[in-house]
């Protein structure tokens, strides 16, 4: 009898947690009547870190798609009145996307949601526990960062 691949394994452990944690996440979005996708969920994250409004291309670079899928992601949040579209002031070839109030409320609930569902996950583990996997998955995800800056 073979062992398993022990990085297979763990490597399918974190795709299980992952798969949990959005599943979880979903349900409290889902009571809290949110309907926003993981996608869209970056896409505002990632637009509320920049200190002005970034072009749809920067979006793109940071989510690491292609910039079609930013616009499928931007058409459907400004149809919900959480982005806007906005003509950069130095480029009227540029266009630039911005929070509205209901971007920002929304980014909130799913923060709440997002805190919520790691609560739920994590509460077998100790204080310790928790501290030691921060620090473990902080190892795993801290590499370069991903496309330009804001």
């Amino acid at each position: 009898m073979t062992t398993p691949d022990a990085d297979g394994v763990l490597a399918e452990q974190l795709l299980r947690l992952t798969r949990r944690l959005h599943r979880t996440q979903k349900r409290q979005l889902a009571a809290a009547g949110l309907a926003i996708t993981p996608a869209q969920f970056r896409l505002l994250r990632t637009v509320a870190h920049c200190d002005t409004p970034p072009r749809m291309a920067d979006i793109a670079a940071r989510l690491e798609v292609v910039p079609r899928a930013v616009t499928s992601l931007v058409d459907a949040l400004e149809e919900s009145d959480c982005v806007r579209r906005v003509a950069d002031p130095a480029s009227r070839r540029v266009t630039r996307v911005e929070l509205t109030d209901t971007g920002r409320s929304a980014l909130r609930t799913l923060r709440e949601a997002r805190r919520a569902a790691a609560e739920d996950i994590l509460a077998p583990l100790t204080a310790a526990q928790r501290e030691a996997l921060g620090g473990l998955l902080s190892a795993l995800v801290d590499g370069p960062a991903p496309g330009p800056a804001c």
